[in-house]
Order: C-alpha cells, then structure tokens, then sequence
C-alpha cells in the first residue's frame, strides 16, 4: 500500500487519495489479474498526467487538453451573449495569466464567469489550470474546465511598466508613455472562424529605450492616426514575447492616447564600422544620398517597392535598402535617421548592406534632437551613431584638414615648434548642426566652431584660422 501512496504523492491532481485508490481497484479489476497495485497505480498516474505541460509556453493550440499553473496578471469584465437555440445568455469573463516563459488568455464561462465576477479571484493569484487551448483573437487563449488555486511560486508581477526597460513577460494592465517612432499600414488577416481581423504596429520610444506595439482590431487603426513624434499614453496594454523581443499589445480593453508631455528618446546605434554579416543592428547617421523608390514583381505576381540611401556615421558608410512602406518615406539627404533593428546583408560588389524590411523601425530625428551626448558617451566608442558623429568627424578633420584645406596648411613657427593658425576656406555639405557644427565635401570632414545658423544639407563655404583640427570660423557663406 505504501507504493500506492509515494506514486500518489508525486501526482500533482484534483483527484484525492481516496478517489485514486478506489480507480486503482478498479483497474486491477479491468485488467483481469494482468496488473498488480502497483502497476495500475503507475497507469493511472500517466493517464492523469496527460496533457500537463511545465510552462505556458509549451502549450500549443493543437493540444486536446492541457493543464499549468499560472498566475492572474488581470481580470476583465463579465460579458454576456445570445447562444444560438438556447433561451439563456451565455456569460464569459477573460482573464490574463502568465509564468516566467509568457503569457496567455483564459476563457471562463457561465458559472465560473459569475463567480469571478462577484470576487471569488484577485490579480496575483495562482491557479492550476485544466482546460482547451486554441487560438484567439488576440493570441493563444485557453478555455479552462477547471481551475483551482494553488501556492505555486511564480516570479512575474503585475504592474504598470511605467518605462520600457521595466516591461516584463506576461505583464498586463501597462501603462506606458512614449514618443511615436515609427508606424506602419493596418494589414487584415483571417482568423480561423472566417471573421477577419486587424492589426497594425508602431515604434514607441522613451529615456530607457524602444519597444514594438501590436494594435488589434478596433485599435488598429490608431497607426494611421498618430504621426511619428508625436507623445502618447498605452493604457491597459499587455506583454508578450515574439522572435526572442517584448512587444507591448492593444487589444479591445486598452487604448492609445495623445498627451501633451515632452518624451526623451535616446537612441543607442552601434558603429557603421563595427557591423558585420547577418547581425540584426541598430545604425544612426546622416543621410549622404538617397535614391528613387524602385517597383519590381514578386515570386507571387504581387508588385513590391524599394529605396535605398546611403547613410554615414564618425566611422563608416552603409547603403541602407527600404523595403515596402519604409521606401515612402520622406527621407532626404542631409536628414538625421536612424535604422533600427536592420539586418546586414551581401550588398553590391560585395560590400555590406542594411536591409530594413517589416521589422525595422527608420526613424527620421529633427535636427538630432535627443541625441545629444554626454561627455561621457562622447567618449564611449562602443556607440559611434549620432551622439558621436562630431567627434569622430574631428578626429578626421585634424588628419585630412591640417594638411590642407585648399591647399593651405598650418606651419610652425622657427622658436619652440609652437604652432601659428593659417587663413583656410572649405566649401562642403552640412552633415551636423550644433557645436561643433560638421561640413563634408565627399572626401574629408571639417568640424567648424561657429554662432551662425546653418540647415542639414545645407551647402556653405566657412573662413578662418584652423587651429587643433577645428575651423574657427569668421565668414560663413
């Protein structure tokens, strides 16, 4: 009897003891004589276990039946429909839950639902969960037969994500502000009961970093509403995983709101030199040229689209291939942008491209506003993009320009090797404003110390003493 109680002991069931060794009786019984006790418990065991997955992201919507445990993350209201040939409304009431591996919907009905809705569960509690995986609306959803508490551990916590570094998995109820990115075009998709459905995505950025936002249905049409730069509000958004990154979603109960609040956004893009092949990068920089949009036939007889522009940081150039949506992009040169989650790629004769396809996020900055460094950053060379573009651009001018720009040079003086500032006169593009401002002629740079206003791309000529790598400029015209 005692090998009864251990394979018992090990079950993690609803079923209790006693009911477990009256169905082991029975099964000796079944078996004819085949099986002892102890066997037939080990059978029952499996039978019980069937179905019992370690996480919720081991749950695939072709199970018959699973059962997890999971911790409620948020609990939405009780909603009642017309079931058809029934004089009853039928009552559902979805509530979120997760682990540490993702999140997932629960379906309760009827009874359950009332019960959930007059107070029997609280978000924070855990539940062991039986019940019938599917796809849903929003995702995977489960539609439980039993549920029951439990005093499981599960380390995520509900909580309102006030910044992007503190989202976590299976997060609900978010609340997020941020500055619009980036956003892209409503698609429709058909969902497996023959009702299409909608979906769109935006960029959201603030001081912690970026995340992508799925917007669902009813909501999906807010990417066509909000314009890049604009500061908004994700109210009851909810955390979930794909391709190895959070994604904050927007389904029926939450929304996405315009506010009047100032967003810091600091992009973090790593060095144009430094990339290598198939890494998935950030780059920033300024737009040198950029090309018309080109149409070309898919495989699928459908028409595609794609620009490129070539982009340069302090250390490097790219070409950089927009692909769909991105390509309509109003991207000139001289603009500042940044090329988020692009894929390096075998470019033209054998030179490294960027391709930023649906994933991407291109974001076109004003001025290179909330990029500027701290001295810090502008001496951290693990991050050459924008926020280092200028002291990059010196540290060439000092190389190229001290040799002579039109072909003046600096000399020294006969006592002490002292150097003496020449007269010198460069023409180039403007490719950074600020201090100092940066001019490009398409062979070298020259960092300019000027109190004249100057425009990205602008084309101006500067005169005065070049001392130490810097054009101290008296005319700017």
């Amino acid at each position: 009897m005692g090998s009864i109680g251990d394979i018992y002991a090990d079950l993690e069931t609803d079923v209790s003891e006693e009911e477990f060794r009256e169905a082991v009786e029975e099964k000796v019984e079944q078996m004819g004589g085949l099986a002892d006790e102890e066997t037939a418990a080990m059978l029952l065991a499996h039978e019980l276990n069937e179905g019992e997955v370690e996480t919720i992201a081991d749950i695939e919507p072709g199970m018959d039946e699973v059962k997890f445990i999971a911790k409620v993350m948020a609990i939405g209201g009780l909603k009642t429909f017309e079931r058809e040939g029934e004089d009853e409304d039928g009552r559902v009431i979805n509530v979120e839950a997760a682990d540490e591996t993702a999140s997932v919907r629960l379906a309760f009905w009827d009874g359950q639902a009332v019960d959930i809705d007059d107070g029997m569960l609280s978000v924070g509690d855990v539940l062991r969960v039986k019940g019938r995986p599917k796809d849903g609306y929003n995702g995977l959803e489960v539609s439980v037969d039993k549920a029951e508490q439990d005093d499981a551990t599960i380390d995520v916590e509900p909580g309102d994500g006030s910044t992007v570094d503190s989202l976590t998995m299976g997060q609900s109820d978010v609340t997020l502000r941020g500055l619009v990115l980036d956003t892209d075009s409503v698609r429709t998709f058909d969902r497996d009961d023959g009702s299409e459905g909608q979906v769109s995505n935006l960029t959201l950025g603030d001081e912690t970093g970026r995340v992508r936002v799925t917007m669902w249905d009813d909501r999906a049409e807010r990417a066509t509403e909000i314009e890049p730069g604009t500061a908004v509000e994700v109210v009851d958004g909810y955390v979930r995983e794909r391709d190895g990154a959070l994604e904050l979603h927007v389904g029926d109960d939450g929304a996405i709101d315009e506010i009047d609040e100032a967003v810091d956004f600091q992009p973090d893009a790593d060095p144009i030199e430094s990339v290598e092949l198939e890494q998935t990068v950030d780059i920033a920089g300024v737009v040198r040229s950029a090309d018309p949009v080109r149409t070309f036939d898919r495989d699928d007889g459908s028409e595609g689209q794609v620009r490129n522009v070539r982009m340069q940081d302090a250390t490097g150039d790219i070409r950089v291939a927009l692909w769909g949506d991105k390509a309509d992009k109003d991207i000139q040169p001289g603009d500042e942008v940044l090329a988020a989650d692009v894929e390096i790629q075998d470019g033209w004769q054998d030179d490294l491209e960027a391709s930023a396809s649906w994933n991407a996020t291109i974001v076109v900055l004003d001025d290179g506003a909330g990029v500027t460094p701290t001295p810090e950053e502008a001496d951290d060379d693990q991050h050459a993009g924008l926020s280092s573009f200028g002291d990059g651009a010196d540290s060439g001018a000092s190389a190229t320009a001290a040799d002579g720009a039109d072909g003046t040079t600096a000399t020294d003086t006969a006592s002490g090797g002292a150097q003496t500032a020449e007269q010198v006169e460069f023409t180039g593009t403007v490719v950074q404003t600020g201090d100092p401002v940066v001019l490009d002629d398409g062979e070298q740079t020259m960092s300019v110390e000027t109190g004249e206003r100057v425009q990205l791309g602008q084309e101006v000529t500067v005169r005065g003493a070049l001392e130490d790598g810097r054009l101290d400029a008296d005319d700017v015209f």
